[in-house]
């Protein structure tokens, strides 16, 4: 834990081997921030600051993976056996599916905060995080070292966030199939009436 010289406690996060370090507030004093005009309600509260912080680090995450998989990783991957060379193509994949559902989770998140969807909506299945496929731990070990790192920290972003998301429902009581025929039910007479 690195400090910011009295504002606070900062957690270092670095960006890739070139040794660059941005500094981004603790987790922990991120998630007890709380806006004083909006009820927190029973789960963590998820603020902007630490939807921000996660966003550049999905951001610096994502930068670093293009360069590394579509220029810097050619030569790795032409060194490859080609059984290893699918499974770094796979794996540049699964890297690129988790950023892409941490960013989307997270833009829902900043407009969840910013009152562009209601809390409610912003829990809907289909705005939730999406899944990813997890990483095979003996076709990483048969990659180089930097896609290694890659994987990981994509690996251990999804699960942060996957976190954040199963936080978010821990307070809500389980779905009623009964509603859900109703809604159904609701829908297609609407849809039928033209009809």
């Amino acid at each position: 834990m690195l400090s910011d010289r009295g504002t606070g406690p900062a957690l270092a996060v670095t960006s890739g081997d070139e040794g660059r370090f941005i500094l981004v507030p603790d987790m922990a004093e991120l998630l007890s921030m709380t806006d004083s005009t909006q009820d927190p309600g029973p789960e963590a509260r998820i603020t902007p600051r630490l939807i921000d912080a996660l966003y550049t680090e999905a951001m610096i995450l994502a930068d670093e993976a293009r360069a590394y998989f579509d220029e810097a990783g050619r030569d790795d991957r032409q060194s490859l056996e080609p059984y290893a060379r699918v499974g770094f193509a796979c794996e540049s994949l699964k890297v690129t599916t988790r950023i892409m559902h941490i960013v989307a989770w997270l833009l829902t998140q900043r407009a969840v905060e910013s009152g562009e969807l209601r809390a409610i909506e912003g829990r809907r299945p289909e705005r939730r995080l999406g899944h990813a496929n997890e990483s095979d731990p003996l076709v990483v070990a048969q990659l180089p070292e930097a896609a290694q790192r890659l994987i990981r920290a994509s690996a251990d972003l999804y699960s942060r966030i996957q976190r954040l998301d199963e936080g978010q429902l821990a307070g809500e009581p389980a779905p009623s199939p009964a509603r859900a025929l109703m809604g159904r039910l609701e829908r297609d007479l609407i849809w039928n009436r033209g009809a």
